[in-house]
């Protein structure tokens, strides 16, 4: 059996991929390696495991259906975990068009090929996002998702639009998974955990939008990649499903946990709440407890130190160049 897996090189998908493997699955993946940020990250990413005769490189992009359509005839691929997407709330805002052209066509390409080469199980990864400035706590998987408050959110629920549709049509099983805010090793350089120690260790001053009061339900990466792998030994037909840790945290009280793991002060600088930041996020996990009996297990105090751990560790060291990859089209 062939798992695909979109965004293989990126702070989840290289997590997945080496479970993966560790488990003796044949791994393919597609990464683009854009410069959203430093495509150097991503090659240490998956600098560990490139060796690895189970897994096949290409460098390509999700968009480049004539390069994607080569992956699928090479390979006889039976499952897909989407997760390659133009990722970020706010640059959204700036680049709407670069969003629906990634994460809206890209997602379609994917289901696309997936229904001609007949894949057996599609996996998409959402993000609470879609939830917008849902009043009700927890979100749960039945609230209403029709406001949301970026374009990136607006994309991401599109995807889970056309998951369903793909569905319908062609009787595809697909699960949409809602990951909510994951964080750990390696994890982008632009997200908050990663961005604040990287500020505070360097005694610069890291921006707060708004007054702190914001909360955040913050997932540790070993616990949603728990819960991904568990998913391939399952099979449902549709179904969406919220991974989180269902235990948000106020922002000053990340920033305090952060400066403790340091043992550095934050210098705080405070600008105004930004458009399309929501104000909270919460998980409902019944849904995932009771399909694939998932319990989070590293709590956000132990999070932030196994992060903070791992970030002391590979601060002053530089990317390590990876081998060469695949290329096949590069778009225009």
């Amino acid at each position: 059996m062939t798992i695909l897996v979109t965004g293989g090189a990126g702070f989840i998908g290289s997590h997945l991929v080496e479970r993966l493997l560790s488990r003796g699955k044949s791994v393919v993946v597609i990464d683009n390696f854009n410069n959203f940020y430093s495509p150097s990250y991503k090659r240490e990413n998956i600098s560990e495991v490139i060796s690895n005769p189970r897994l096949t490189l290409y460098e390509t992009d999700i968009r480049n259906t004539i390069s994607c359509r080569e992956v699928f005839e090479k390979h006889r691929i039976e499952q897909v975990i989407h997760l390659a997407a133009q990722a970020g709330v706010r640059p959204s805002i700036e680049q709407p068009l670069l969003y629906e052209e990634v994460n809206c066509k890209g997602t379609l390409s994917m289901l696309e090929l997936s229904r001609i080469y007949k894949v057996k199980q599609f996996i998409f990864g959402s993000s609470s996002s879609v939830y917008g400035n849902n009043k009700k706590i927890p979100f749960s998987e039945d609230d209403p998702v029709n406001e949301p408050i970026s374009p990136y959110a607006a994309t991401k629920r599109a995807g889970e639009l056309y998951c369903y549709n793909y569905h319908h049509l062609y009787n595809m099983p697909i699960s949409c998974l809602r990951f909510f805010t994951v964080y750990g090793p390696r994890q982008r350089p632009d997200l908050a955990i990663r961005k604040f120690t990287e500020l505070i260790d360097n005694n610069q001053p890291i921006t707060m939008y708004g007054d702190g009061t914001t909360r955040r339900d913050y997932t540790f990466i070993s616990d949603i990649i728990d819960c991904v792998v568990s998913i391939l030994d399952k099979q449902f037909n549709f179904e969406i499903i919220n991974l989180g840790d269902s235990s948000p945290i106020q922002l000053t009280n990340l920033i305090k946990l952060i400066e403790q793991e340091l043992g550095k002060k934050a210098k705080i600088k405070k600008l105004p709440e930004q458009p399309g930041d929501v104000h909270r996020t919460c998980a409902d996990i019944r849904k995932a407890e009771r399909f694939l009996d998932y319990r989070p297990k590293v709590s956000i105090e132990e999070g932030v130190r196994l992060f903070v751990a791992w970030y002391k560790e590979h601060k002053n060291r530089t990317a390590k160049a990876s081998r060469p990859v695949i290329a096949l089209h590069n778009l225009p």
